[in-house]
């Protein structure tokens, strides 16, 4: 079954590669989504996919790419239909 996630990452994840890294690594899960910089220094993730790769990502999410210091992942599952992933104003 397909399910889509979204996550904040929090901590020390701006400039240690986490965005590349959650892509690479989404990559080898066979994910699709995003991985967007947050004016506040978190970083935010968008995953679909196999609910058993999602859910292999999202426990990769918990500690990044080696450089990175992971305080805290929160996440919760959306209806990719309905993500908003453009908005003009």
């Amino acid at each position: 079954m397909n399910v889509s996630y979204i996550a904040r990452v929090s901590g020390k994840v701006q400039g240690v590669y986490f965005r590349v890294s959650s892509q690479q690594k989404a990559i080898d899960y066979g994910l699709s989504g995003y991985a967007t910089n947050l004016a506040d220094g978190d970083v935010e993730v968008f995953l679909s996919g196999e609910e058993k790769n999602v859910e292999k990502m999202l426990a990769w999410l918990q500690h990044g790419p080696e450089e990175a210091d992971v305080t805290k992942v929160q996440h919760q599952q959306v209806d990719w239909q309905k993500h908003n992933f453009f908005s003009v104003s």
